[in-house]
């Protein structure tokens, strides 16, 4: 495969992008116009799985590029039930406070797709973490100081969300959207180094 090959990342997600870039690779950026709607009679699993492989059919349509290696995901939190964005400060309160002292789970679907080829390769990763214990007016504090808004869960583990947790289990970038061990297997599979 040649070294050159066109990488796009099916994601507006800052964290994804600042991701790929501390891998140091070169890449262009699409949006993805999959609705990120959840199939109830599918586990949450196979959810970010297809969720991520739509992603990438999606952008591989837009681009009409017959030589590209997409890169696409799709992240989940998941307390027994999936937790969403809030879109209210109420909600915001209540998704952190549910949080609270309690472990969750983040899965994460990645697919990598060679337009070329015409092959994908999809799989996920899980994270667990676990909160701290949230006093109430810590919560609206943190609310207040605007990291709550386009995040799952109502928290982002970079900067000042890292506060709210005590402690992880597994991959510290999947929890930012995008495992790198993951990631890095799979561009292996389609001749990319990363290293």
């Amino acid at each position: 495969m040649n070294k050159k090959k066109r990488i796009v990342l099916a994601s507006t997600s800052t964290r994804r992008k600042e991701i790929l870039e501390n891998l140091g690779l070169d890449f262009d950026i699409a949006h993805s116009n999959v609705e990120e709607k959840v199939d109830k009679y599918l586990s949450f699993e196979e959810n970010v799985e297809r969720i991520a492989l739509d992603k990438a059919l999606d952008v591989s349509e837009q681009l009409k590029d017959d030589d590209v290696l997409i890169i696409a995901a799709h992240t989940m939190l998941i307390q027994e039930t999936l937790i969403g964005m809030p879109t209210t400060e109420q909600e915001a309160y209540d998704i952190l406070k549910r949080l609270s002292g309690k472990v969750h789970e983040i899965i994460t679907g990645v697919c990598v797709f060679d337009t070329l080829e015409n092959r994908g390769m999809f799989t996920h990763k899980k994270t667990k973490i676990r909160f701290v214990n949230l006093k109430d007016d810590f919560i609206r504090k943190y609310i207040n100081y605007g990291d709550t808004w386009r995040k799952a869960g109502a928290y982002s583990i970079t900067g000042k969300g890292a506060l709210l947790v005590e402690d992880i289990e597994g991959c510290y970038t999947n929890a930012m959207g995008l495992p790198v061990s993951l990631l890095g297997e799979m561009l292996v599979e389609f001749d990319i180094k990363v290293i």
